[in-house]
């Protein structure tokens, strides 16, 4: 009993002391770092009190605070990559505060635009980082001719980008599938407005918006734990980013080479304090972008007669207009010396008017080994019949986003509390798709009536065909008959998360640096569901010939006439609809088994310690979160008369326990070492918990699996930087990743029925074995300045990563005999080379980004996985200066006309799957800046 008082007097004497004020003595020490010509705050620069060993890194607007200062003289040392360090002497009295305001640089050193102050700012605040981080700020990202944030993504280290039609769309981090990355906009987590996926599409924010975005590779205990690659960080501009008002126009026009049509392109951003508490700043961005897509499709790989065949060839025709909107406003209030709120909103929307008309080839019978050669193969109808489909998909979409943060945080002496709340919403829209109208021709003469195919495989990523025999019948319009429509009643899919949460830390000066204790609490209140509602159509009641919905198509590879008009097939219908019949089976599964709704609920915790000394920083502590989910969702059955719909629902709860240990150590001057080590976890895509059957027009079938487990993972970094000469730096670093209950695909190539529905082949999702991700990452910047001229204007960043990332999985039904694969969307080798010259009035870059080859899909086994091949894709750049503040500038994206080409090695070679491209698009405009 007397040692358990002893040891509760003990306990309230140290909360006493961890709870009390901060000494009479004892002061503060605030300030800010600005550059050289006053214009810009420098987050990340480095202040340091040497005689007390203390350092701490400027916040977005420039602000530091050292506090429990003891009364003495001391010199404020501040330094930022490019620029000489500033020093300060300063005399702290016994009570008060003392304030010191920094400037890096006489008038105008540091450049406030350009590549030289994009590459100074991302370094900086590369270098103040706690773990590893790779940073882009406004002006680089204003550098580059991307035309969404994903795109500007793909310049960094270990960052790969999934393209689609030719835009960046989904990021790769070290290789892993973009599934594994967390996204947020001004610390509100991104919800995904696609219904099958969690990964967040970033093609959807305009870049023009964003004032930074940060890539954290490692994890402290007061981040989300949720995350494999990285936790993506994405912010909006704040009217204290800047010492000055800013009013920026851009005016653009873009020409894509294969759509043949110039197209606007605009955006306004300003930022003002309206007095020296209170600030606002914002922006507007549109965009319309016209561009169109040669596609050629194969599946079902197939040999017979000794000769390697597609049972199916579809050459596509993508014609897209594309419009992005997006805004922001921000406002930021100095409420008091210690207390700092905002508000941050951001609004982004994508819509999408796509035409797709495509021919589909599907062969019955085997080619003929006398007609055929190793690169080709020739079909007759005589041998057997030969479908040929003619379609045309008219559909849009609307995607949105819309986020809003309100938050502050209060210091007081050695206390700092921070706060937030935050609504996020995504959505996809579909309302009257056409998708598509299916005309069908069948092939099946003999003798003179004979129609006969040649594809040549001679090109891999290009097969051709040519008509022989009766060509007068394949071509007529006639010879097509009207098969099925579906339409797109309803495609609503809604993810939205509150979230709310708050932090406490306590400072404690040491006689060298100081210690701080800290926690706090999140909750996370997530809602995603879909409702589709669409129409089956399989007959018609009167004449609907092919001919009376001709149009031209601007297919390039080669000729695929007849083909069906861009809105001609949504007109016919919508004139005639009281003729198609409605397929009431088809119409009713599809409708109600795509359903769901799911909670995910997340509720966190966390207690860290954080030491920070002249050249040590260690952070320590361990997160909780604890997860609920309510599933919801449907399961159709069928007798062939009636369709019969049942609720199925499930609950589940659990718990992770998510230790990390960080250190960052500065030996000497400019060389900076980082260790860590952290657990983390990523949960299934809320649709793959979804407990439903999914049956597609193939009769392909996907099982939902609500039992699924989340990835867990054990996770080391470490990197060694060297910061050199004027804005230059060296990084080299390593990483390793255990991760269990990987999630994979398996697929059962076995037909069956389920629930009276018939299906071909089923896949569905389960938790694999352990896979282990291993890798390197090397980085190199440098400024030329110490070249003679006109070569001082001179500037290189170039990255490397090497990924190796393999897991075990089973094929089929076979559960005893795993293999190794390399991961879903892991590419081997990635780099990036920028290229640049600044001097004067004129800029220029050359960017090129390299990505290996990847495996996309598992098949049933190894020769049917999916593979996506390598893509190298050279950008160039130019801007001159014509006024002080208004620029000219012009942009050639894709210059190499790179396209996207995924295959299967099947009878050792690569078969052709997907095949697309896209051709260059062309920028050119106008900048001010007042």
């Amino acid at each position: 009993m007397l040692n358990s008082r002893r040891f509760q007097a003990g306990l309230l004497a140290g909360a006493a002391m961890l709870f009390a004020p901060a000494v009479a003595w004892a002061s503060d020490v605030v300030g800010t770092v600005t550059d050289g010509s006053g214009t810009r705050a420098l987050q990340g620069a480095e202040v340091r009190i040497v005689e007390l060993g203390r350092v701490v890194e400027a916040e977005r607007d420039g602000s530091f605070h050292f506090g429990d200062v003891p009364a003495g003289t001391y010199t404020v040392v501040a330094r930022y990559v490019g620029t000489e360090p500033t020093t300060s002497t300063i005399t702290v009295p016994d009570s008060g505060n003392v304030r010191v305001d920094l400037v890096l640089g006489g008038n105008n050193q540091i450049i406030v635009v350009g590549q030289a102050a994009s590459l100074s700012s991302s370094l900086s605040r590369q270098r103040a980082a706690d773990g590893v981080e790779s940073v882009l700020t406004r002006d680089s990202i204003g550098q580059f001719p991307d035309q969404n944030v994903a795109e500007s993504l793909r310049r960094l280290p270990g960052v790969n980008i999934l393209n689609d039609q030719g835009e960046g769309r989904f990021v790769s981090v070290r290789g892993l599938d973009p599934e594994l990355n967390s996204a947020s906009i001004n610390g509100a987590r991104l919800p995904a407005p696609e219904s099958d996926v969690r990964s967040v599409a970033l093609d959807v924010v305009p870049s023009e918006l964003i004032e930074s975005i940060e890539v954290k590779k490692s994890l402290t205990p007061d981040m989300d734990a949720d995350t494999l690659g990285a936790s993506i960080e994405i912010n909006t501009v704040s009217a204290f980013d800047r010492k000055k008002d800013l009013l920026s126009i851009k005016l653009e026009g873009s020409y894509n080479d294969y759509a043949g049509d110039v197209t606007p392109k605009a955006s306004l951003d300003f930022s003002t304090k309206l007095s020296d508490t209170f600030g606002i700043a914002g922006g507007v961005s549109y965009y319309k972008r016209k561009f169109e897509t040669d596609n050629i499709e194969g599946a079902d790989w197939n040999k017979a007669n000794g000769i390697v065949y597609a049972e199916e060839l579809q050459y596509r025709d993508y014609n897209v207009e594309r419009e992005r909107f997006g805004a922001s406003l921000n406002l930021d209030w100095r409420l008091s010396d210690t207390t700092k709120l905002y508000a941050r909103g951001l609004y982004s929307s994508f819509a999408d008017q796509e035409y797709r008309g495509d021919v589909i080839f599907i062969m019955s019978g085997a080619p003929r080994a006398a007609n055929s050669s190793a690169n080709s193969a020739y079909f007759s109808s005589a041998d057997g019949r030969i479908e040929v489909r003619r379609r045309m998909k008219d559909r849009y979409e609307e995607q949105k986003i819309k986020s809003l943060t309100i938050g502050g945080e209060t210091e007081a002496g050695p206390w700092k509390f921070t706060y937030s709340g935050a609504y996020s919403e995504a959505s996809e829209y579909e309302n009257g798709s056409i998708d598509p109208t299916r005309f069908r021709g069948r092939f099946s003469g003999t003798g003179a009536n004979a129609v006969n195919l040649l594809f040549d495989y001679a090109d891999v990523r290009r097969p051709l065909f040519s008509v022989s025999g009766n060509t007068a019948l394949f071509n007529s319009a006639d010879s097509y008959s009207f098969n099925e429509l579906e339409r797109t009643d309803l495609s609503d899919s809604l993810d939205k998360e509150w979230t709310g949460r708050a932090d406490l830390a306590r400072e404690f000066a040491l006689a060298r640096g100081t210690f701080t204790l800290q926690a706090g609490a999140k909750g996370r209140w997530r809602t995603k569901s879909y409702d589709f509602n669409g129409t089956v159509y399989d007959g018609y009641t009167g004449n609907y010939p092919l001919s009376s919905v001709l149009g031209l198509p601007t297919y390039r590879i080669q000729a695929i006439t007849p083909q069906l008009g861009h809105t001609a097939p949504t007109d016919f219908f919508n004139a005639n609809r009281a003729n198609f019949r409605v397929n009431r089976i088809d119409t009713l599964i599809n409708s109600a088994s795509s359903d769901y709704s799911i909670d995910e609920d997340v509720m966190a915790g966390y207690l860290l310690g954080r030491l920070d000394m002249a050249d040590l920083r260690v952070i320590g502590g361990v997160r909780m979160e604890r997860t609920h989910n309510d599933i919801g969702a449907f399961v159709t059955s069928t007798d062939g008369t009636n369709v019969t719909v049942t609720p199925n629902r499930v609950k589940r709860n659990y718990t992770d326990w998510l230790p990390s240990l960080t250190f960052r150590y500065e030996p000497v001057r400019n060389i900076v070492l980082r260790l860590g080590g952290y657990k983390s976890l990523v949960r299934p895509k809320l649709s793959n918990l979804a407990p439903r059957v999914l049956v597609n027009e193939d009769d392909e079938a996907e099982f939902g699996n609500p039992n699924l487990k989340p990835y867990r993972a054990w996770n080391v970094d470490a990197s060694a930087e060297w910061y050199f000469g004027n804005g230059s730096a060296l990084t080299a670093g390593v990483f390793w990743k255990s991760i269990d209950d990987f999630i994979v695909t398996v697929r059962d190539d076995n037909a069956g029925t389920i629930y009276g529905v018939p299906y071909v082949q089923a896949d569905t999702f389960v938790n694999g074995e352990t896979a282990k991700v291993k890798g390197v990452e090397l980085s190199y910047a440098q400024r030329f300045t110490f070249l003679p001229a006109p070569f001082d204007g001179l500037l290189l960043n170039a990255n490397y990563t090497f990924t190796d990332a393999k897991g075990t999985v089973f094929d089929g039904d076979n559960l005893t005999d795993p293999r190794r694969i390399s991961l879903p969307s892991a590419a081997r080798n990635t780099f990036n080379v920028v290229l640049g010259y600044e001097k004067g009035r004129v800029s220029f870059r050359a960017a090129g980004t390299y990505r290996d080859k990847y495996l996309d899909e598992l098949g049933g086994a190894p020769d049917e996985d999916r593979y996506v091949d390598q893509h190298f894709q050279l950008d160039l750049s130019a801007k001159f200066k014509m006024t002080k503040g208004v620029r000219l500038f012009a942009d050639w994206v894709n210059v190499t006309d790179a396209p996207y080409f995924a295959y299967q090695n099947y009878e050792g070679a690569k078969r052709l799957l997907q095949y697309e491209k896209y051709s260059w698009t062309a920028k050119f405009g106008v900048s001010a800046n007042f």
